[in-house]
């Protein structure tokens, strides 16, 4: 069985289907359990029941919400190793009696299968160490910069390198999101609550909620919250009065919105600047919210350090103008991060629905933006220069999506999918058309009732 996966690009069946016992399921009766309280998926056409572990997924609940009653063997494949699969036994109900696998899927399958092979899942490289002595060493600049500097400009400078290391810590913690960092789960978890929670103010469980629905639904506008930034944004009219499933609220197209979207192709980079603020209260109200949250009183604790030590070393600047300044220009700074968060996505294809479980190597694909840049400016895309390589293969370490990159464009060129990339200005460029075209739709658009609680809606867009 094993060479027979092989050879069609399948992942193996489990051991459960090969008795002659085996229940036979319909993809109708597969369809039929669709429910948070009745959840079957397909992985390489065994059908399990996973309604009991729903809640304890470490991806959360709406990564398997998502791809409930469909096969789901490639979103598996990519975010799982192989000592995963038997953990799935027990689940175990039945066969699907009409499993078939796409030529891009098996080919997606044998690529995934090599780069396994090959070792690079686990190799992570020097880059984890040394981001975190490149922020040591940068934070006691700042400190000094603060503390012993008697400068406004070195006060100044002291912000911008802050917002750097904000930066730096974010490429980090989307890197041990998706992957151990350190071979270590406690030190990988230890770098997660230091290097975001403590130094930016950002929950780590924050993020994993938001970003693993992202990549399961990459460019679904009303299931990735990365596209959801009503009122402020939007990248497609579709958006306007959409129901979001993550938010599980409709995305009010109010007067409001129909202003601020409007003038979005202008608003967007001084927006992006001050992006900082979002991010900061979506963490806080994420962390106080009823949802489960892992740890959460580590994290809470972790983001009560930031709100420590940040005001404290603001109030060591001689007046309110360098205070302003300096938080200014932290947020600045960081804001380049948050335009390369948009590039990969806001110009990409978007469509309206759950996403398929059997398309899931051209959905990513068709959804996502490389940016071309030399290898040695890698350090400053942090690994999104390859977003395509890293939305089909998360767990994949950065530092070997230069060497995956031409595999993947064979693929795509292979099954006639689209392999997108530009240029850093290109991207802008793209991106900059996007919104304007989308704003010129706004403009045209026949507007809901003003909003009831414009704060509430504002605060729940994305950076």
């Amino acid at each position: 069985m094993m060479a027979e996966a092989a050879q069609n690009g399948a992942m193996p069946a489990s051991k459960e289907a090969g008795g002659d016992d085996v229940r036979a399921i319909s993809p109708d009766e597969l369809r039929a359990h669709a429910a948070a309280d009745d959840l079957w998926i397909s992985i390489s056409g065994d059908v399990y029941d996973v309604t009991a572990w729903l809640p304890h997924h470490p991806g959360g609940d709406l990564p398997l919400l998502t791809l409930a009653g469909q096969d789901a063997t490639d979103a598996f494949a990519a975010y799982h190793p192989p000592s995963v699969r038997p953990l799935l036994r027990r689940f175990f109900v039945g066969r699907l009696s009409d499993y078939k696998v796409s030529p891009a899927s098996a080919d997606f399958r044998r690529l995934l299968a090599h780069i396994s092979s090959a070792g690079l899942f686990d190799r992570v490289g020097p880059t984890p160490m040394v981001q975190v002595a490149g922020m040591l060493f940068l934070f006691c600049a700042a400190l000094y910069c603060v503390i012993a500097c008697a400068s406004p400009w070195a006060h100044l400078l002291a912000g911008g390198l802050i917002g750097f290391i904000w930066i730096q810590s974010g490429w980090m913690g989307h890197d041990s999101g998706h992957h151990r960092i350190t071979g270590h789960a406690a030190l990988d978890r230890l770098l997660q609550v230091l290097s975001g929670n403590c130094l930016t103010g950002l929950g780590i469980a924050w993020w994993k909620f938001n970003h693993n629905t992202h990549h399961i639904a990459c460019n679904s506008l009303d299931h990735d919250p990365d596209l959801q930034h009503m009122p402020l944004f939007a990248v497609s009219s579709k958006l306007f009065g959409i129901w979001s499933y993550f938010y599980e609220r409709t995305l009010v197209f109010d007067a409001a919105s129909k202003l601020f979207i409007s003038y979005q192709h202008w608003t967007f980079y001084p927006v992006m600047c001050i992006a900082r603020i979002n991010l900061l209260a979506q963490s806080a109200f994420f962390l106080l919210s009823k949802r489960k949250v892992p740890q959460r009183w580590l994290e809470i604790a972790g983001v009560t350090a930031f709100w420590v030590w940040y005001p404290l070393l603001v109030s060591c600047l001689p007046n309110w103008l360098e205070r302003v300044a300096f938080v200014l220009a932290s947020f600045v700074i960081t804001g380049i991060q948050h335009v390369q968060f948009c590039l990969n996505h806001f110009s990409s294809e978007v469509y309206v629905g759950p996403p398929k479980g059997n398309d899931w190597f051209e959905k990513q694909t068709a959804g996502t933006l490389d940016i071309q840049c030399s290898p040695w400016m890698d350090w400053f895309h942090g690994g999104l220069q390859f977003q395509i390589e890293h939305h089909l293969f998360p767990r994949l370490p950065r530092c070997h999506h230069r060497q995956v990159a031409p595999f993947v464009r064979d693929l795509c060129k292979k099954h006639g999918l689209p392999y997108a990339a530009a240029s850093f200005w290109e991207a802008n460029v793209l991106t900059w058309k996007t919104l304007r075209a989308a704003a010129l739709q706004a403009r045209k658009a026949t507007s809901g009732a003003a909003p009831k609680n414009l704060v509430w809606e504002a605060v729940n867009t994305h950076g």
